[in-house]
C-alpha cells in the first residue's frame, strides 16, 4: 500500500497568501469556538469569555491515504467490542495487573475499586463506552499501527469536529489555489454522536428527572469534581446517585485519569461511590482497566483475543493493527532494547501526555531497573517504535505561523452502548488528528506537544 503522497508544494505558496489564510482561520476559530484560555491573560479562566485564544492547529489538513482511513474505521466498532467483553472477564483483569499492582499504587487503587464491585457481585447493565483508538502509519512496514486504546476521558471529540469544518471552509474558498478539494476531507460527527450516545444512555436509565453529571478536574465550572461529589453524594437502596439532592443517570468522566485527580482519600471515596451506584459509568472502573497499557500488551500475546472474540476475521483484522508490545520480564527483548533503544518506547500505566520514555533514556531506565530489582518492571511496558512519514506542514499557535516537519496521529472515536444483551449502539463516530514537529517524542495536545488537525484522503 502506498505512503501518503505530498499534496502541497509549500515552497510555491509566498507569504501573502499563507497569512490570508492564517488570517481567515483565526476569524473562523473566533466565530466557531475553536478557541482555549489564554494562560497569559490574567483574568482567563476566572471570567467567562474573557481571555481566550485560537486553539493549537494545522493551517491545512494533512494527506492520509484513503485505505487506511476505511481500515480504522472498520475496526473500531471491534475494538468497542472488545473492551465491553474484557470488562466482562474481572479475573482476566485482576490476574493481568496483578503485577502491575505490586509496582504502581494508582493501578492498585483502581484495582481494589474493581475487587469491590466483583465482591459484591454488581453488574453493570447499562454499559456506555466513549473511546478513542490512535494509531500511527508505519513507513517502514507500510501499516497502520495502534498506538493505544483510550477508554476513560477521551479528549477533543468537540475541537476534532471544529478543526474538520475550518478545514472544509479554508478549502472551499481557497481549494482553487490550493488544487484542493473540500470534499476529500472526510466529515467528522464525533461531537453529536458522542452526545447521542449519551443522551441514548440517559434514555435507558428511565428517570426523567435524572441528570447527567461530568465529572471534572478542580476550577472548571458547572460541572463537579470528585471532592464535591464526596462531599455532596450519596447513593440510596435502590442504587440512585443523587449529588447535591440531584438523582444522576449518566456519569461521564472528564478526570480520574491521572493519581493527580486524586490528591486525597476524598476522591477515591467519590470514585468508590459512583462505582456502587446504579448510574450509568463512562466509563465504568472495568471499562476505565480495560484501557490500560498492560491489557493493551496482554491482549497482543498469541491466542488472548481468541478468549474474547469468535469472529476469525474480526480478530485477524484487529491482529492487524497491533505493534509489537512487551511486558519488561521477557530478557531477550529487554537485551534488544538495551542495544538499539532507539527502536522501542518504554510506557508506564499513565494517560495523558508526557509520560512515555524514549531513546537513551530507555536504555538508562531498563539499566537501572535491573539495578534495582524486578519489582519495578511490572509498572512498564514495552512497545516497538513507530516511524511515520515525516510531511510539511504550516503549524499556527498563538497568532503566528511557521512551516515545520510534522508527523501526525489518528485518533478514531468509538461508541458503544448496551443495555443487558441490546446493543443500542456500536460504531465509529468520527476522529481526531494530532500533529507534531517531527522532532517531538510527545504527542498531547493539550500538554503543549502537538497541533489540532484533520485529513485529506488521498
Amino acid at each position: 500500500m502506498e505512503s501518503p503522497k505530498p499534496i502541497l508544494d509549500f515552497e510555491k505558496f509566498d507569504d501573502g497568501f499563507v497569512q490570508k489564510l492564517v488570517y481567515d482561520a483565526l476569524v473562523w476559530s473566533s466565530l466557531h469556538g475553536l478557541v482555549v484560555g489564554d494562560k497569559t491573560h490574567q483574568r482567563s479562566g476566572t471570567v467567562p469569555g474573557v481571555g481566550m485564544m485560537h486553539a493549537p492547529i494545522a493551517l491545512l489538513p494533512t494527506p492520509f491515504p484513503e485505505s487506511y482511513w476505511n481500515q480504522a474505521c472498520e475496526v473500531a466498532p471491534i475494538f468497542n467490542e472488545l473492551v465491553d467483553r474484557i470488562s466482562l472477564d474481572g479475573k482476566f483483569i485482576q490476574d493481568s495487573l496483578s503485577r502491575t499492582r505490586k509496582a504502581d499504587v494508582f493501578t492498585s487503587r483502581l484495582l481494589e475499586i474493581h475487587s469491590k464491585m466483583l465482591e459484591s457481585n454488581k453488574r453493570e447493565e447499562i454499559r456506555l463506552g466513549l473511546h478513542r483508538s490512535d494509531y500511527m502509519l508505519d513507513e517502514e512496514t507500510k501499516s497502520l499501527l495502534q498506538i493505544e486504546m483510550n477508554t476513560i476521558s477521551c479528549s477533543f471529540p468537540g475541537f476534532g469536529r471544529l478543526v474538520t469544518e475550518l478545514h472544509q471552509s479554508l478549502l472551499r474558498t481557497h481549494g482553487d489555489h490550493l488544487g484542493l478539494d473540500s470534499k476529500r476531507v472526510p466529515r467528522n460527527g464525533s461531537t453529536s454522536q458522542f452526545a447521542d450516545a449519551m443522551a441514548k444512555a440517559w434514555l435507558e436509565y428511565n428517570n426523567p428527572r435524572a441528570v447527567v453529571m461530568v465529572v471534572v478536574q478542580p476550577d472548571e465550572r458547572n460541572m463537579k469534581s470528585l471532592a464535591e461529589v464526596e462531599t455532596e453524594g450519596r447513593v440510596h437502596e435502590d442504587g440512585t446517585l443523587t449529588v447535591a439532592g440531584q438523582a444522576v443517570s449518566v456519569v461521564y468522566y472528564r478526570s480520574g485519569y491521572t493519581p493527580r485527580d486524586y490528591p486525597s482519600e476524598s476522591e477515591w471515596n467519590a470514585r468508590l461511590l459512583i462505582e456502587q451506584s446504579s448510574a450509568v459509568k463512562c466509563p465504568s472502573i472495568a471499562y476505565h482497566l480495560a484501557g490500560t497499557k498492560k491489557i493493551q500488551q496482554e491482549l497482543a500475546k498469541p491466542g488472548v483475543l481468541e478468549r474474547f472474540m469468535d469472529n476469525k476475521d474480526d480478530i485477524a483484522k484487529l491482529r492487524k493493527c497491533f505493534a509489537g508490545l512487551w511486558s519488561l520480564d521477557d530478557p531477550e527483548i529487554i537485551k534488544k532494547a538495551i542495544e538499539k533503544p532507539e527502536l522501542f518506547v518504554m510506557k508506564p500505566q499513565r494517560e495523558g501526555g508526557g509520560n512515555n520514555i524514549y531513546g537513551d533514556d530507555v536504555r538508562e531506565n531498563l539499566l537501572r531497573l535491573q539495578r534495582e530489582g524486578e519489582e519495578e518492571n511490572a509498572a512498564y511496558i514495552l512497545m516497538q517504535r513507530i516511524f511515520p512519514k515525516v510531511s510539511n506542514v504550516f503549524l499556527l499557535r498563538d497568532g503566528v505561523y511557521h512551516k515545520d516537519q510534522a508527523i501526525s496521529e489518528l485518533g478514531v472515536y468509538g461508541a458503544y452502548l448496551r443495555n443487558k444483551e441490546r446493543v443500542i449502539i456500536n460504531e465509529h463516530s468520527g476522529y481526531l488528528m494530532r500533529t507534531k514537529v517531527s522532532s517531538s517524542d510527545e504527542g498531547g495536545v493539550a500538554a503543549g506537544y502537538a497541533v489540532l488537525d484533520s485529513i485529506y484522503l488521498n
